[in-house]
């Protein structure tokens, strides 16, 4: 095994970081008004549409005032762009520092041996995201990649389904899955995609993984995608008994981040 020592480089070309790989953007009166006044959270900015009024708006600008959060007036298209949600916006956004999401790049240059991260590609369900990032962060996985493209970015409905836990998770960040797979190949870790079923899929139980590995999860109904399959070094399956033919991907998640778990704990 290598040094606990050795440090994970990334290959050259990767993008600088931007801001949406360092805040979480919420949207909505009601999801603005609990981020404020949650303590644990640190809040960057909150951005007002021009004309927004009301009662829970008042609410929201003196609970800013008290925090001494900057509060940015747009236009109300501006604030439906950078909530990137039309309908829901309701006028206002804030950004709330997510200390734990950095670029993959970055992470890796600082990841540690033994080191497992998730990689997401193509799961559209906010709800299984959010479950995902819940599960992870409680079995003390390093990373969950969410790509920029093809998974639904963390709103008020994968914040809810993870507990609250996305604005504290391990986040990732990355252009594609792809992307992402190739970037961890080249850092030598083994990326091993989670089949149901394939041909000459290993079994999650049983030989120990590589010391540094990522386990890929892929699109509820279709499974990963050929591009991602191309970027594996392996496959892993969960046994399933009663003619069972698959998890749902949140429960399988949970099943590989505890399984990695328990092998970390188990003395070499």
């Amino acid at each position: 095994m290598p040094s606990p020592d050795k440090r994970f480089r990334a290959p050259n070309g990767q993008h600088a970081a931007s801001p949406r790989d360092t805040f979480i953007t919420v949207y909505g009166r009601k999801p603005v008004l609990e981020a404020l006044i949650d303590p644990a959270l640190s809040i960057d900015k909150v951005i007002v549409a021009e004309h927004a009024r009301g009662d829970t708006m008042q609410e929201i600008l003196d609970a800013a005032a008290r925090r001494r959060v900057p509060v940015q007036r747009a236009s109300a298209h501006r604030v439906k762009v950078l909530a990137g949600n039309g309908r829901h916006d309701q006028g206002i956004l804030a950004d709330v520092v997510a200390p734990r999401m950095r670029p993959l790049d970055r992470a890796l240059q600082t990841l540690r041996s033994p080191a497992a991260v998730l990689v997401l590609d193509a799961i559209t369900n906010p709800a299984n995201v959010g479950m995902i990032l819940r599960t992870a962060t409680a079995a003390g996985i390093d990373g969950v990649v969410l790509p920029r493209r093809g998974v639904p970015a963390i709103d008020p409905l994968v914040i809810k389904a993870s507990a609250g836990v996305a604005f504290h998770a391990p986040v990732l960040r990355s252009a594609t899955a792809e992307q992402a797979c190739a970037t961890l190949r080249a850092a030598g870790f083994g990326v091993l995609g989670l089949a149901g079923s394939a041909p000459g899929a290993e079994s999650l139980f049983g030989e120990p993984p590589p010391a540094q590995v990522a386990y890929v999860l892929g699109n509820e109904t279709t499974g990963i995608s050929p591009a991602v399959a191309a970027q594996l070094t392996g496959w892993v399956a969960i046994p399933m008994a009663g003619n069972v033919e698959s998890l749902n991907v949140a429960s399988a998640a949970a099943v590989v981040c505890f399984e990695w778990a328990r092998r970390r704990q188990i003395p070499k």
